[in-house]
């Protein structure tokens, strides 16, 4: 198929050359011309495991190009993904201007038959705006579908090649053969392939990341609970996720969710359900209650060495929302190193991927940033885990107590056990357990 996805973002890459590798001919657009042109020389913008590689053999093999003529690139394909943003608006709705930009330019150059799949996040109703405004621009026939994606940063390619589930809203069965079509390659597993009408489509995304929001801070919330009663969050989510009807996914304490999915959809499905007049106060409490999370890395540090933390200086490790990503967006590791700012602190960080994006767009000088894991260490009072990236877990302890002030470790993520980490001489604080003084 010729297949045009409008987007170079991380969906619309990811989409995009997969898309490519099973022999499609892709076109990816984008009216950054900056990107464009850093692609079209082998530059990606994102980090995600093996995604740089299948770009690369892609485009050496002539399926997968990139440009920022939209319109030429719609008017050549039969099926056109909308893969652009929807950035959370001042009221926490999803704001679609971009969707509708694109939908615009879609309507002036479609051809009779073209496919428009919706696979950026978008409440229920988006695909009812897209072809409203398509129709503003043609008289052509075309079919609007939704297509929601479900893929985890840090194993996206995967995701896609062999997804759980396929999720296609469509308006009539005269689209189904194209998308059966489009989407045969990654099913032949037995994975499904799910038919159903848009509005249930487009609900379903929410719906999803909702519900692994959900287990996220439902079980912060037993974490809380454990350190009042001494119980340990860890063999508490190993009791609770043996059972066949819960299981273990998604139920780690931590030091909150981030990235650009999960606070943004609770949010915009708050938005949705208010608008509608629908009581979603479960959500409400699992955003409130991550938010809260979010800064109890900071609130431990307080406990442990005073309000004023003047004079003191903090090695944090980790500054992506979760690992395999250099996606610091709604990352737990901002707000903590705000917070010890705000208290008179110095930070030293580090990360595997994501320093680049933290200097350049987020926290600039105002902290410092080491070469290694252990550099940052160096004269630090303490040291706090914040991302369990794997080069975190199984660190050299004698190097990192020999750089600290004191042997002092706070870890967001639980990797460590108390007891080893005791014996190793460290004072240790960690999410919903007991603390090794």
């Amino acid at each position: 198929m010729d297949i045009a996805v409008v987007g170079t973002g991380y969906v619309g890459l990811v989409v995009g050359a997969c898309l490519a590798e099973t022999g499609n001919r892709v076109v990816g657009g984008d009216i950054d011309e900056d990107k464009i042109r850093g692609l079209q020389a082998g530059k990606i913008p994102i980090y995600e495991p093996g995604l740089d590689r299948m770009i690369e053999r892609n485009v050496a093999e002539k399926r997968l190009r990139f440009t920022t003529d939209i319109g030429a690139a719609v008017l050549e394909s039969e099926v056109v993904f909308i893969a652009v943003g929807t950035p959370p608006d001042e009221d926490g709705s999803a704001d679609l201007q971009h969707v509708l930009a694109v939908a615009r330019v879609i309507g002036q150059h479609l051809t009779d038959g073209t496919v428009v799949i919706t696979k950026s996040t978008v409440p229920v109703g988006t695909a009812r705006l897209v072809r409203q405004e398509i129709e503003r621009q043609t008289d052509r026939a075309f079919h609007v579908c939704s297509n929601p994606e479900f893929l985890k940063e840090g194993a996206a390619i995967d995701d896609f090649m062999r997804p759980d589930r396929v999720v296609c809203g469509i308006e009539s069965t005269e689209v189904r053969p194209v998308l059966e079509e489009l989407y045969e390659p990654f099913v032949r597993s037995g994975n499904p392939l799910i038919f159903m009408d848009i509005a249930s489509a487009e609900l379903t995304k929410y719906a999803a990341n909702a519900m692994l929001a959900t287990r996220i801070s439902f079980m912060n919330q037993i974490a809380e609970l454990c350190e009042a009663t001494g119980a340990d969050v860890t063999v508490v989510r190993k009791g609770v996720g043996s059972d066949p009807r819960i299981g273990q996914s998604f139920l780690f304490a931590g030091a909150g969710y981030g990235g650009s999915c999960f606070p943004k959809d609770v949010k915009a499905l708050i938005r949705t359900a208010d608008e509608l007049g629908v009581d979603l106060s479960i959500l409400k409490s699992v955003h409130q209650m991550n938010e809260r999370q979010k800064g109890l890395l900071a609130t431990k540090v307080k406990e442990r060495f005073g309000e004023d933390l003047t004079g003191r200086q903090f090695a944090v490790w980790g500054l992506s929302f979760k690992p395999e990503t250099d996606d610091v967006r709604e990352a737990p590791a901002l707000t903590l190193i705000e917070e010890l700012l705000a208290a008179g602190a110095s930070v030293v960080a580090h990360d595997p991927q994501a320093v680049s994006t933290v200097r350049d767009l987020h926290l600039g000088d105002r902290i410092g940033y080491g070469h290694d894991a252990y550099a940052a260490c160096e004269g630090s009072d303490a040291l706090i885990i914040v991302t369990e990236w794997l080069q975190y877990r199984r660190p050299d302890w004698d190097v990192v107590r020999g750089a600290l002030r004191s042997p002092i470790v706070f870890d967001g993520r639980n990797l460590f056990d108390p007891d080893r980490m005791s014996r190793a001489g460290f004072s240790y604080y960690s999410i919903g357990r007991r603390s090794v003084e």
